[in-house]
């Protein structure tokens, strides 16, 4: 039996003692969690202007999840009660049918260097092009570090916009985000453009719309193992293919269908000190890429197995920014086992769509407030001000009322504590 069963029953030392000893983790990793050590005041107060202290969020595991054959424990910071239960309960499902695959062909950033007022556009593109090569060592020689590391500017491309001449410089970055290495490049070379092309220079900088960093998921899941009874197995399966079809097309249902990828997904990627403000704009951006916005995941029914496939851009680090600044980012790479950017991405991709999954079979057959209000239940206890020793049968006897609120909490913490009192009466 596998010392992650009955996870979420376990204390909050005894969750960490195993994670320690599945996912050898460093006994500085382990007493960072045991101590819960955050960002010191002496780090938190240059990270950020007008520093006042730090903000705490809830720091969690996907105890498994399986990616291309291999095993990971998935670190999660989410203020919101259902998401890592989702998850974990998708996982689960999921690693019974083999778990996801991930892919990704490459990963280069994108920065632009926009002109303007170009007398002669067509002229001006082949002058780029033309000097393509010079322009491309100059860009490597404003960050000589990552082209050292093998990285570095790779290929120009330059388009028309109606009033606009776009230079799009693509780089591999590596194992950064990007954001830095960019915009040197692009700022070395963009007086060197303006001159070409007899125009005038707007900006130069980075695009969040990484479309050649995409990262694709998928899984496969035989019909029969979405439940006991064939039929109800089979009409889940159907509900779930009709769903990704509505995310298709309806935008109001996409928004939604997205944002429950993205409880997953932004969820890793903050307890991985990577930019998820970068990383939802790409991706939105993405979703539109047809001139309609749709949900990013597809399901289908293939012969006898829903078959789910995700892709976004996801330019994911795993160096630079807060990565190296945050103890707890430590500790969630640590318990990822220290992956490649490509192999984080891949898992985040997968995490995604393995929260998609959950959400939509919640969806199609109990309803999505089942599950969430089991699991918001504790929180509306805690907010009415239930204490430790009573938060749980509060939570317990709210779970049975006709409404699930924070008037109906306080009235069943008021009778508790009456009854606590006068037990006779």
């Amino acid at each position: 039996m596998s010392l992650f069963s009955g996870f979420y029953k376990k204390t909050r030392e005894e969750r960490i003692a195993i994670t320690a000893e599945t996912r050898q983790l460093s006994k500085d990793s382990e007493d960072i969690l045991l101590k819960d050590h955050n960002i010191p005041e002496s780090i938190a107060g240059k990270m950020a202007e007008n520093h006042l202290g730090t903000f705490a969020l809830p720091f969690s595991l996907v105890p498994q999840l399986v990616v291309n054959g291999v095993e990971y424990s998935i670190p999660m910071v989410t203020e919101e009660p259902s998401v890592v239960a989702a998850c974990s309960f998708g996982a689960k499902i999921i690693a019974k049918a083999g778990g996801f695959t991930s892919q990704i062909s490459e990963r280069l950033m994108i920065g632009q260097v926009a002109l303007y007022d170009v007398p002669d556009m067509l002229v001006a593109q082949t002058a780029i092009l033309a000097q393509q090569d010079d322009i491309l060592a100059h860009a490597n020689s404003a960050h000589p570090s990552i082209v050292k590391r093998g990285g570095g500017a790779r290929q120009l491309t330059v388009e028309q916009k109606e009033d606009f001449l776009i230079v799009y410089l693509h780089v591999d970055v590596q194992e950064a985000m990007g954001a830095n290495i960019l915009n040197n490049m692009l700022e070395a070379i963009k007086d060197e453009l303006a001159a070409l092309t007899h125009g005038t220079a707007l900006m130069a900088i980075l695009s969040n719309y990484a479309t050649e960093s995409l990262v694709t998921a998928s899984c496969r899941i035989p019909i029969q193992q979405l439940h006991v009874e064939p039929q109800v197995a089979l009409k889940t399966a159907q509900n779930i293919a009709k769903a990704s079809q509505l995310a298709q097309v309806d935008p109001y249902r996409a928004a939604t269908h997205n944002k429950g990828i993205f409880n997953g997904i932004d969820a890793i990627v903050l307890a991985t000190g990577n930019d998820w403000r970068a990383i939802e704009a790409g991706a939105h951006t993405y979703a539109s890429k047809e001139g309609h916005y749709r949900g990013l995941s597809t399901w289908e029914i293939v012969g006898n197995d829903l078959v789910g496939q995700l892709t976004l851009p996801l330019p994911i680090a795993t160096v630079g920014g807060s990565i190296g600044l945050n103890p707890k980012v430590q500790v969630a790479f640590d318990i990822l086992g220290q992956p490649k950017a490509r192999t984080l991405a891949g898992i985040i991709a997968s995490v995604g769509l393995c929260q998609n999954f959950a959400a939509l079979r919640a969806l199609v057959t109990a309803g999505i407030q089942q599950g969430h209000m089991k699991l918001h239940a504790k929180s509306l206890a805690m907010l009415a001000g239930a204490l430790e020793h009573e938060i749980d049968q509060v939570a317990f006897l709210l779970r049975q009322a006709p409404h699930t609120n924070l008037e109906t909490a306080q009235s069943i913490l008021e009778q508790i504590r009456k009854e606590a009192k006068h037990p006779q009466e």
